[in-house]
């Protein structure tokens, strides 16, 4: 699916993520990314064979 030079990651990578931007929708919420993962503002994502990724936050630790 990816065009780019170099290759952006695939959807099973580790890092797909850090895939291009096809489309970004900020007011709804999800942008698709040129692996054709789909990212949600919550850090949840679907990927193109249906897998879904939990949300992934990073915790905030605040002091007592």
């Amino acid at each position: 699916m990816c065009q780019h030079q170099p290759s952006c990651p695939t959807a099973e990578s580790a890092d797909r993520d850090s895939a291009r931007l096809v489309v970004h929708h900020p007011e709804q919420g999800w942008s698709l990314l040129c692996n054709g993962v789909l990212l949600f503002e919550d850090t949840g994502e679907l990927l193109p064979d249906g897998q879904i990724i939990a949300p992934h936050r990073a915790h905030v630790m605040t002091a007592a």
